[in-house]
């Protein structure tokens, strides 16, 4: 895998009260893809690419050894030639979603993805045991986006307290900036625990799941 400057499990040392419920977390390591993080200008539009960034070089370490993650252009060319997108897309400032990130992961490492939607924010509760289950069980990086809170996301694990009530490890990739440290994103918000409450609930979700298990041992 070729190697770069980014931050490595950024998540890691984050606080959370794991003895009042259980954390189910990513399993392995990838890599914090981020605006600009590669000097190329996506401020605005890009986070969704991000994010598929992010899944990819999760996907290099711990599943496909030597692989490459594609740069923006080349996850647009990967659309454009499986005719999901016209020839007008290329070089284009057009967002992606969890949709187009299944694509493209499917095209480029033959893994599947599962598409759960969720119809408003309130409903997110309802899968929680989907998303337990998939951290349990696999350990992939998942993909999170929304129609009116349309800011893609990463989702590297989840708590679920005593009472039922859960909150996503959300790894924003809207930051620009020189590479700091994991100690700098977490106290700036780039990597929280954000409850379930917190998500709007007039937006539906979708969430990318990569139907690919870590080489990783799950605990």
């Amino acid at each position: 895998m070729t190697t770069s400057k980014l931050l490595v499990n950024i998540h890691e040392g984050i606080e959370i009260q794991k003895h009042l419920g259980k954390v189910y977390l990513v399993s392995g390591n990838y890599e914090y893809y981020h605006y600009l993080c590669d000097g190329f200008d996506d401020r605005g539009w890009g986070c969704g690419y991000r994010t598929l960034q992010t899944i990819c070089s999760w996907i290099n370490f711990n599943y496909k050894e030597n692989g490459e993650v594609p740069s923006i252009h080349q996850i647009q060319e990967i659309l454009v030639g499986l005719e999901d997108k016209p020839k007008s897309f290329l070089r284009s400032r057009q967002w992606i979603g969890s949709f187009e990130v299944c694509l493209v992961i499917d095209k480029l490492y033959d893994v599947p993805c599962k598409i759960v939607h969720v119809n408003k924010g309130e409903d997110l509760k309802t899968i929680v045991n989907t998303l337990v289950t998939h951290f349990e069980q696999l350990g992939s990086p998942i993909m999170m986006g929304g129609d009116i809170d349309c800011s893609s996301k990463g989702i590297m694990g989840i708590h679920v307290n005593q009472q039922g009530d859960a909150s996503l490890l959300v790894v924003d990739p809207h930051y620009v900036g020189k590479e700091q440290s994991n100690q700098f994103l977490q106290s700036k918000g780039w990597v929280k625990w954000q409850p379930l409450n917190d998500f709007l609930s007039s937006s539906f979700y979708n969430l990318c799941l990569p139907q690919v298990r870590s080489k990783i041992k799950i605990d």
